[in-house]
């Protein structure tokens, strides 16, 4: 999503951009919606938060490029890491079949989700142990584990 914004103070060094559509809406209902984009050319990565009625990104003085408050920026906003669209349908209605931990992968970082489908892909000779694994990973996700115990 492409948008321009005014920039606001959110103290401490950080600024606050209003973000003028529903991420609910745009990328699906999701309890985080981590994004990654551009503010006026330079790199971010963000969680777009509930901001009173609408939404906004805020940005801490190490991902503040120098933009001051009341300056009108250029915004390019993504999803971060791997949606839902993007995965397997094996893994997709597993997700889907349990909504806690559908709900709890769609708001890992990308580190996490990525991880995760690692090692479910890791099975691809042997189809056997990838629906054992997704089913472990599905079971974990459930209980709000972020990543899968090594061992």
């Amino acid at each position: 999503m492409r948008f321009t914004a005014v920039t606001a103070d959110a103290g401490r060094g950080r600024i606050a951009i209003p973000v003028p559509f529903d991420p609910d809406g745009t990328w699906g209902a999701k309890p985080v919606h981590r994004v990654h984009g551009t503010v006026d050319g330079c790199g971010v990565r963000a969680v777009v938060e509930a901001d009173g009625d609408g939404w906004r990104i805020v940005m801490g003085p190490a991902w503040n490029p120098g933009i001051a408050p009341g300056r009108t920026v250029e915004v390019e906003l993504a999803p971060e890491g791997p949606q839902r669209g993007d995965l397997a349908p094996d893994l997709a209605a597993a997700l889907a079949a349990n909504p806690a931990a559908g709900a709890f992968f769609d708001s890992l970082a990308q580190f996490y989700r990525r991880a995760y489908l690692r090692w479910i892909d890791g099975t691809r000779r042997r189809p056997d142990e990838r629906v054992r694994r997704i089913a472990h990973v599905v079971e974990l996700l459930e209980q709000g584990i972020k990543e899968r115990p090594r061992g």
